[in-house]
């Protein structure tokens, strides 16, 4: 039998990192076992449907470079993809659970399900369904049914039994059927839950290896409890771990930053870069190589390898691994990259000759706004650190920035082995240290204590520039 995996999102709002890792790995997975790999959009929470929410997560995952065999957009043989164009088939089955005694009608209101929960709270019972209606005689169901009250169906979850499954990266789980609530497969409005619907859709998709996160552990044995009563074979399941946030504290979260990922793209993290340190949490080649392409990740990537202890989402790594692929990037190729983060007011030219400049100190695209600013706009002197690196007084750093300019303003050649050699023989011929000699020029100029290098940035800013600068900078320092 052909691999099959699959991911099945909900169109309730953005992709979240953590699924677009456990697509990589579904992807991966497949692929390296000439297998197949299935989008489905489980779209049955109507209430926190968000529109277009269906194709942005197909667009996201296209833009990180992994695609699918079969899905909504494109189709194929056990379709269709969307839940919600398959509502006759989850009826028909919750029928056929009734039908053979493993699912019931519920017809408890909404009052007296809150009742109940309350009841066993404060009496501190387990929160389950207390079966009030699978007590009802077939008379009784019947006339409800003719009245047309409002019900559910539940799963009836056999008593004092094991259910036990194996996961490839957790070995033997075991649950006890006492603990498992009579869950509700069939909603009032006739949409599945997420059981009824994942279950029935991965057997009808031909899904062999369900590969998803650990959230879904207690699901489980409700899954293969319905696989049971279907009659069919049960997948091969891993639960991979949460990923922690940057912290090292708890689940990655919204209250701790942006998690989409689309919010990487837009922040300027390569897709190459950011599937690579998602290849790598958690899981290691054998010859402990951290860069990885898409296509030895295919060959290498074994889901059974992946630890089961949750990884800390280490930003700094995620940057180190980025910069690095910023570098292999062609000075064309990256400014194309980079041309959405270019300062409005910097020129076609400025522009190209920033890009090598800090090509080796980016670590994500979108620094480029920030830490290219000052070439086109005027800094904000701050004085305290001026006079900090000047180590003169106010009057005397300006009197020798009033030299630096008036050396600068006599050059009638301003290309950076002119300005470097001019500036080399003035602080000699002045006897400041380099250091102080030339950080006050770049504070003065640029308003920053790390910019690249001097004189390649007072060649891009421009000399009638860096006189502005300058003479501006005196009068600061004068007033």
């Amino acid at each position: 039998m052909t691999l099959r995996t699959r991911i099945a999102p909900s169109p309730t709002g953005y992709l979240h990192i953590g699924s677009l890792a456990t697509a990589l790995r579904n992807y991966a997975y497949a692929k390296g076992r000439d297998g197949q790999f299935v989008i489905r959009i489980e779209d049955t929470d109507r209430e926190r449907y968000v529109e277009g929410a269906v194709e942005a997560v197909l667009k996201v995952l296209k833009d990180y470079g992994l695609d699918w065999d079969e899905g909504p957009d494109i189709g194929g043989s056990t379709g269709p993809y969307i839940q919600s164009q398959r509502l006759d088939t989850y009826q028909q089955h919750a029928q056929q659970l009734i039908d053979g005694g493993h699912a019931y009608y519920c017809f408890c209101t909404k009052d007296r399900l809150a009742e109940m929960r309350q009841h066993q709270q404060d009496h501190h019972q387990l929160p389950k369904y207390d079966r009030h209606c699978l007590h009802l005689s077939p008379e009784e169901v019947k006339a409800n049914l003719e009245q047309h009250l409002p019900h559910v169906v539940r799963l009836k979850v056999p008593h004092d039994q094991q259910v036990t499954f194996t996961d490839l990266i957790r070995g033997d789980i075991t649950f006890s059927t006492n603990e498992i609530d009579d869950q509700v497969l069939l909603k009032s409005d006739g949409f599945p839950t997420y059981h009824l619907g994942v279950v029935t859709d991965d057997h009808l998709m031909n899904i062999s290896h369900i590969i998803r996160g650990e959230e879904w552990i207690s699901s489980t044995p409700k899954h293969v409890l319905l696989y049971q009563a279907f009659g069919w074979p049960v997948p091969v399941y891993a639960h991979t771990p949460d990923f922690l946030s940057p912290t090292g504290k708890g689940k990655m979260s919204k209250r701790q930053g942006d998690v989409s990922a689309q919010s990487f793209l837009d922040k300027g993290y390569l897709p190459q870069a950011m599937l690579n340190f998602l290849m790598i949490m958690g899981w290691a080649p054998e010859d402990q190589q951290e860069v990885l392409t898409l296509d030895q990740f295919i060959h290498q990537f074994d889901i059974a390898k992946v630890s089961a202890k949750s990884v800390t989402f280490d930003l700094n790594k995620l940057n180190w691994l980025n910069g690095l692929y910023i570098r292999k990037l062609s000075d064309q190729d990256l400014q194309q990259q980079l041309t959405p983060y270019k300062p409005t007011d910097m020129s076609a030219a400025q522009f190209r000759q920033v890009i090598p400049l800090v090509k080796e100190r980016l670590e994500y695209l979108s620094q480029f706004t920030e830490m290219t600013a000052f070439f086109v706009s005027n800094p904000d002197i701050n004085l305290h650190d001026l006079l900090k690196e000047s180590k003169v007084t106010a009057a005397d750093t300006a009197d020798y920035l009033a030299k630096v300019q008036t050396t600068l303003e006599s050059l009638s050649d301003w290309s950076v082995a002119a300005i470097e050699s001019a500036l080399h023989q003035f602080q000699q011929d002045i006897g400041w240290k380099p250091r102080p000699a030339f950080m006050t020029i770049r504070l003065a100029v640029t308003g920053r204590p790390a910019t690249p290098p001097l004189f390649d940035t007072l060649h891009v800013i421009g000399q009638s520039t860096v006189i502005t600068r300058l003479s501006h900078a005196q009068k600061i320092l004068r007033s």
